[in-house]
């Protein structure tokens, strides 16, 4: 006689190892397919006469001249000049003629120049401070009513006053309400 408590605990035992599984279980009973990658699927290219009969058979064991060996190609990486530079040494005409079309080449301090630039620049604000502070701040200082102000300088030099006598008449910003704060 076995155990009344015996026969759901190994059924929920299974339950868990059987959610554990993930899609091994559904894989290994054949219920769902992998398809093949088709990135990863490459096609030769035909076969094909060279145009000149005349070329030369390679020589077993020669190394290709148009690839490059493992310190040329990491120094390659490291050096960008150097991948311009074919293995032999000397510049193709190709080569000569892309580097002239290039134009000169980039003046010494180039980088530290347009470093210090960037550092000048007064918009310095980042991405997520313009979306969150996209209105901008009011001018500093106070902003004089033109035509109330002329008036006054003219009523002064009437009764020949001072011209800085009597206040000087300022625009009020308005105050904003709640919506007017939102847009």
């Amino acid at each position: 006689m076995t155990h009344p408590l015996l026969r759901p605990a190994i059924l929920t035992c299974l339950l868990v190892l059987a959610g554990c599984t993930g899609d091994d279980l559904s894989k290994s009973f054949g219920f769902s397919r992998t398809a093949p990658d088709e990135f990863t699927v490459t096609t030769r290219a035909p076969l094909s006469m060279p145009p000149d009969f005349a070329l030369r058979p390679p020589q077993p064991g020669a190394p290709r001249p148009q690839e490059r060996s493992v310190t040329d190609t990491a120094q390659a990486a490291l050096d960008p000049q150097a991948a311009l530079t074919p293995p032999s040494g000397a510049d193709s005409p190709g080569l000569e003629a892309l580097l002239q079309a290039a134009g000169p080449p980039a003046p010494a301090g180039i980088r530290a120049r347009v470093d210090e630039e960037a550092a000048k620049s007064t918009d310095n604000q980042l991405l997520t401070d313009k979306l969150m502070f996209w209105k901008s701040p009011p001018p500093p200082g106070t902003v004089v009513d033109a035509q109330k102000e002329a008036q006054r300088l003219r009523e002064n030099a009437a009764l020949g006053q001072q011209p800085d006598t009597g206040d000087t008449p300022i625009i009020q910003r308005k105050s904003h309400n709640f919506l007017d704060t939102l847009f």
